[in-house]
């Protein structure tokens, strides 16, 4: 049997309008036989009734935290709702389903609530329904302790859901339906022309996200990637093909074309904080590298563009973190530099390995926009420059023009 996991985001289960476009992606692929596997999340965005982040805001509303069990509980509920809305809808056009929470699906999580790692999956009740000729709905970004306590993955957790329930049950394919066409070239917020991909690689969706594209959640891509099973991002509401994430898929005219882009997007994250540090004798015996990296992780503050040089250490943090590792160097007495409101833009591509002069037109184009670079770092498919966050949209403007990204005319 071709096994098909179709995951729904919460703007896609959000009014009964869209329930019913649901309905009819489901009955599509049934039409081509595939038997469908569905994973929802929960219902629109906050501010509405039942969205996940209105229904921590009533928690909070008595004035204390819950504690993150019980807040894991309540967060759960959101996508329970969903499953038992879209299931009468499935219903009343003549489908037998069933609603399975993240536990009863099989999904067995470790005890870090709010952010729980799959242990496994035992997929018996998924597989029952199959058999059954019942249309499993499961809801998304849950699963539940070996001693049986209810536990969330995290943010964008419903993907995970997805993937970790395709591989557990052998799917060909598991599409991610959402808001959007598909995979774009970079963010249509900050790039106009902006386009849709056809087809990419696992390894440059995961770091596209990696490197701040809202697209998918990262361990949803690591899981496929693992399982080699495609992925599908599409749209709810067109009709639109999305795009493929995969190896190869013969169907589909691959990026390998000789006509095709060098690079295929470009992703930015903002908010970090550079710090340069110079080690000229003012922190005396803490200006060793390894001390000076164990403090910094011994507060469980990460740091990335990490550059080391014999007198200066330079890497960029998350801003959340500025104020405190800027007391902690000043406490050891370290002579140093922060500099805040930095965006980390990347250039992303399988195809510019082993590529010269990837670097030099990147900064060419940043240049011809009189954007000052502060530091650069680089992988086999990746190129990354810090800049300061006002010059964001220009660079990324900047680079999709330099790249030739843009719609075709």
């Amino acid at each position: 049997m071709r096994l098909i996991v179709q995951k729904f985001g919460g703007t896609s289960v959000a009014d009964q309008e869209r329930r019913n476009m649901v309905v009819n992606k489901i009955e599509f692929a049934k039409k081509k036989d595939y038997y469908p596997v569905v994973v929802v999340s929960a219902i629109g965005r906050n501010g509405d009734p039942y969205a996940t982040d209105t229904l921590i805001n009533l928690a909070k509303s008595v004035g204390i935290e819950p504690n993150p069990r019980e807040m894991d509980l309540l967060m759960s509920c959101g996508e329970v709702i969903s499953c038992v809305v879209l299931a009468n809808t499935l219903k009343k056009m003549g489908y037998e389903c069933k609603v399975l929470t993240g536990g009863q699906a099989g999904i067995i999580t470790d005890e870090n609530y709010g952010d729980a790692e799959v242990l496994k999956v035992e997929p018996s009740n998924i597989l029952d329904c199959i058999e059954k000729n019942i249309i499993p709905i499961i809801a998304g970004f849950q699963g539940i302790t070996e001693e049986g306590n209810i536990t969330t993955l995290g943010r964008g957790g419903s993907d995970v859901t997805a993937s970790i329930i395709g591989e557990a049950i052998n799917a060909e394919i598991i599409e991610i339906y959402t808001d959007v066409d598909g995979v774009m070239t970079a963010d249509p917020a900050i790039v106009p022309d902006a386009k849709v991909m056809d087809t990419v690689f696992y390894n440059e969706i995961f770091q596209m996200a990696e490197y701040g594209a809202k697209v998918i959640h990262p361990r949803a891509v690591e899981i496929a990637m693992r399982s080699n099973i495609p992925l599908l991002i599409k749209s709810t509401l067109t009709e639109n093909t999305g795009t493929l994430i995969t190896n190869y898929d013969k169907s589909r005219r691959y990026r390998y074309d000789k006509n095709d882009q060098l690079i295929t997007a470009i992703a930015q994250i903002g908010n970090r904080t550079q710090f340069r540090i110079r080690f000229d004798g003012s922190a005396d015996q803490y200006e060793k590298d390894t001390l000076l990296f164990n403090i910094i992780a011994a507060e469980n503050i990460s740091i990335d563009m990490i550059n080391i040089y014999s007198d200066l250490k330079v890497f960029i943090v998350d801003s959340v973190n500025g104020p405190k590792l800027e007391n902690i160097l000043k406490s050891q007495g370290y002579s140093f530099t922060a500099i805040p409101n930095c965006t980390k833009v990347t250039i992303i591509g399988n195809k510019m390995r082993g590529m010269p002069g990837v670097m030099a037109k990147m900064i060419e184009g940043l240049s011809e926009s009189n954007i000052d670079i502060l530091q650069t770092s680089d992988s086999h498919t990746t190129i990354s420059c810090l800049i300061k966050s006002e010059n964001t949209s220009a660079a990324v403007n900047a680079l999709h023009r330099k790249f030739e990204l843009g719609k075709t005319k």
